[in-house]
């Protein structure tokens, strides 16, 4: 009896190419080298993922962002890979629908000022969870401990220096879509990083306008003595 040699796992596999789908929907846009990274697979066998993934109209190749006061290496800039609108409605949120109805309604009944409300009000347990983990840290490691407690809760964040300061990246934003149509909910969490940080902070980008990231800029105020990121 002839036997026929299995192929390479991950080769040519549905299961596989929903995977690295999820992937790009849990953390944002990410080059197939990192995803080849996670999956245990070479960049090649990624691509052709990829590959089948942009000609379903899944997957589109995003230029790499540079947010100001970002420094670039040298070289060519990755190619990354994000998922499209189509990509995205994939994956079950038809909880946005109705956050996106309840929203309409409380601003048809109650205006601006009522989404602003209930967009503040929305983190406030979530500011007293992060103000209690940042209560004892110095000011020039608060970045990166608010990044270490976002991705504690879903958000896949990072901290690094930028030139005179700091940014939060967020590469999973969980109310993109609504926030779109919201911008009171990017506000209301701008303010809470300031407010947890102890400093004017401002944004730079966000998924819910279209990129791949969500960035905060926190100019860093050091202590004697105190170590950077």
């Amino acid at each position: 009896m002839k036997t026929v040699a299995a192929a390479p796992i991950g080769h040519d596999d549905p299961r596989t190419r929903d995977r690295v789908a999820r992937a790009l929907h849990d953390h944002g846009p990410q080059s197939a080298v990192s995803l080849s990274a996670s999956f245990g697979l070479t960049p090649a066998a990624v691509r052709r993922h990829l590959d089948t993934l942009i000609a379903a109209g899944r997957v589109a190749e995003v230029p790499e962002r540079k947010v100001r006061g970002q420094l670039r290496g040298r070289g060519r800039p990755a190619k990354l890979f994000a998922l499209t609108d189509d990509g995205h409605s994939s994956f079950p949120h038809a909880y946005d629908a109705i956050a996106v109805a309840a929203l309409d309604y409380l601003r048809e009944t109650g205006g601006e000022a009522a989404v602003t409300a209930f967009a503040r009000q929305r983190l406030a347990g979530l500011e007293g969870r992060y103000a209690a983990a940042l209560l004892d840290i110095p000011a020039g490691r608060r970045p990166a401990e608010l990044a270490a407690a976002l991705t504690a809760d879903g958000y896949a964040a990072s901290a690094e220096l930028a030139g005179t300061g700091a940014q939060v990246c967020q590469h999973h934003c969980p109310v993109a879509h609504v926030a779109a149509d919201f911008p009171q909910l990017c506000e209301a969490e701008t303010e809470m990083f300031g407010r947890l940080l102890g400093t004017h902070v401002q944004r730079l980008a966000t998924i819910a306008h279209g990129d791949g990231v969500c960035t905060t800029h926190i100019p860093l105020i050091k202590t004697p003595g105190e170590v950077d990121l």
